[in-house]
């Protein structure tokens, strides 16, 4: 007879067995839609990283997946998370990305579900600020690069081989791929093709797919345990069936109320917490600086590869920057046009739609801090993505 103090024990490690060792199509099931929806604005850290959840978020045509970074979190009635809540236009948006999550993660993301992308309507919101000289550097890449998409990439990539070469290449670039043996050995092999690098390759292939297994069991577990982080928090009095004008004068007047101790227009809490104790040391700390040259480019043309490849069909919202931060700090003009010119003419080169917001650098409210959309902001990105949608 089994003592009742070691019931909860037994039953957890059956359940642990199963989880482990079912085969998945067995297990897929509990990913269900109402753990999808749970997850469109949670802006859960697993999901980023994890498969299954966007994998069953982009099987169904109702989701409207948006790709970007730390902008994501800023959900104010305005974002689209939120206006789309109230004013329901037949989608709605999956939010993936949180800060750090630059063109390279995306990319590698993407890769885990080239197959799912055919024909799928997705946002991609670029940040200005990832496109510093060196790109994505090991700070911003680590914390939010996902073992298990990395080892999907190297064992069964879904792409063509030049691609795979590319993107084998440059997550080599990072300690964190590096550091892994089995990774960084099955990525060399993609790269070089040399007796020894395809041997050792052969070797640990057996070993890489019991640990990709792993993964992919721990991707489940992580799912169904996952936390919602963030919760929509709409105001259908300001939002709800108001004309375009209506609205930005809505977000105005909203904003004017949080934003009454600064000259950069930006949240008064933000500017007192952030900016002001260091306000003398910040001015003019930018001065010589540009977006125009940077290795984030090529990452960039990593995504657009891939999302060509899926024949994916992607919005990309170039977000400008803060203008009256901008100067303050010293970044030249220049730089921050430079980057606008050729941030659109590649998306463009490449056949993709882009919605250009670099005119709004100096409108009252349009951030919420010195960099991420918010207010004002988040209208002008709601306008574009109805507009997108309406072109199906």
């Amino acid at each position: 007879m089994v003592r009742s103090s070691f019931k909860p024990l037994i039953m957890a490690v059956i359940l642990f067995s199963i989880l482990l060792f079912f085969p998945a199509q067995w297990l897929l099931p509990l990913i269900n839609e109402k753990l999808v929806e749970r997850d469109a604005a949670g802006l859960d850290h697993n999901m980023f990283q994890g498969y299954l959840v966007q994998q069953k978020m982009l099987e169904n045509p109702a989701y409207l997946p948006i790709y970007g970074s730390s902008e994501l979190s800023r959900l104010d009635p305005f974002h689209p998370s939120n206006y789309f809540h109230v004013n329901p236009q037949g989608f709605t948006p999956f939010l993936v990305g949180t800060g750090g999550t630059e063109a390279l993660i995306h990319f590698l993301n993407f890769s885990a579900h080239a197959d799912q992308l055919k024909g799928k309507r997705i946002v991609f919101v670029l940040s200005p600020q990832w496109f510093v000289p060196k790109g994505s550097d090991e700070s911003h890449f680590a914390p939010n690069f996902s073992v298990l998409q990395g080892y999907q990439f190297a064992l069964n990539p879904k792409l063509n081989h030049p691609l795979v070469t590319e993107g084998s290449k440059r997550l080599l670039a990072f300690n964190v791929v590096k550091s892994d043996w089995m990774l960084s050995s099955l990525l060399e092999a993609n790269v070089y093709h040399d007796k020894w690098h395809q041997t050792k390759a052969m070797v640990i292939k057996p070993f890489a797919y019991g640990f990709l297994h792993l993964l992919e069991r721990r991707d489940l577990i992580l799912s169904l345990l996952d936390v919602h982080l963030k919760k929509l928090h709409p105001k259908p009095a300001l939002t709800h069936n108001k004309s375009w004008a209506e609205l930005e004068d809505a977000a105005g007047h909203m904003a004017a109320k949080k934003t009454t101790t600064n000259p950069f227009y930006v949240n008064d809490l933000y500017y007192k917490a952030m900016l002001q104790p260091n306000l003398e040391k910040l001015q003019g700390y930018k001065k010589g600086a540009s977006y125009a040259k940077s290795t984030q480019y090529q990452d960039l043309q990593l995504v657009l590869d891939v999302l060509k490849e899926a024949h994916a069909k992607p919005l990309f919202v170039s977000v400008p920057v803060n203008g009256y931060w901008s100067d303050y700090t010293g970044f030249p003009t220049k730089g921050r046009t430079d980057y606008y010119v050729k941030v659109k003419k590649q998306i463009e080169k490449n056949g993709f739609p882009i919605l250009d917001l670099s005119g709004h650098e100096y409108d009252k409210y349009f951030f919420k801090d010195t960099i991420h959309l918010g207010y004002k902001g988040w209208v002008s990105v709601d306008k574009g993505i109805l507009q997108f949608e309406k072109q199906k």
